[in-house]
């Protein structure tokens, strides 16, 4: 289990470096590239993926009350990537606001896996 959770935890962090390098790098242009609703996809199967292999490692104790706040904050960072990439899709602007609103949900759902200890 602990290599499948190492895999896992590997697609989870390669999820949130696509959905927050594409913010970072269109910055000055704030956009929503398809790859960040993907990327917000690949945290959300990888973090249930996750949730999911817990009960079978004994050695591992969840903070299940901040996993949850982790995954409602995924939910909503793939919401507006959904949103956002259709809204590209569809040759609309994408405003400001919802650019922002996907890059920084993710940016503060990976402080909080990383500082709350």
């Amino acid at each position: 289990m602990g290599i499948l959770f190492s895999i896992l935890v590997f697609l989870h962090i390669v999820g949130a470096a696509m959905i927050v390098g594409y913010w970072i790098a269109t910055m000055k242009e704030p956009t929503v590239h398809p790859r960040q609703r993907d990327g917000a996809f690949l945290q959300l199967l990888t973090g249930i993926a996750m949730m999911g292999l817990i009960p079978f490692m004994p050695d591992f104790h969840a903070n299940y009350f901040k996993l949850g706040i982790k995954f409602a904050i995924g939910v909503a960072v793939a919401v507006l990537a959904v949103i956002g990439s259709r809204k590209v899709k569809k040759g609309e602007p994408v405003s400001t606001g919802l650019a922002h609103g996907v890059g920084g949900l993710a940016l503060i759902n990976i402080a909080l896996a990383t500082l709350w200890n």
